[in-house]
């Protein structure tokens, strides 16, 4: 995984972590890939949720205290 993130959502709580990481992947073509730091424990369903409703893959990276969600745009 490149060093790149996109969205630091730590700190945040439930929904807005989801909601952020959305508002970014909009108006993103296909095959972009979003980097979002999380510690929000909801964001580890939420996420993943969100990426497979939209087409979206995902895979997380626990990193101490947060999860690294890597999404890629379907």
């Amino acid at each position: 995984m490149t060093g790149e993130v996109d969205l630091d959502a730590r700190g945040l709580r439930c929904p807005l972590p989801v909601i952020e990481l959305a508002r970014l992947a909009r108006d993103l073509p296909p095959g972009r890939t979003l980097v979002a730091l999380a510690d929000d424990p909801a964001a580890e369903a939420d996420i993943p949720a969100w990426a497979r409703m939209r087409g979206h893959t995902v895979t997380l990276e626990r990193r101490g205290a947060h999860t690294a969600y890597v999404v890629v745009l379907g």
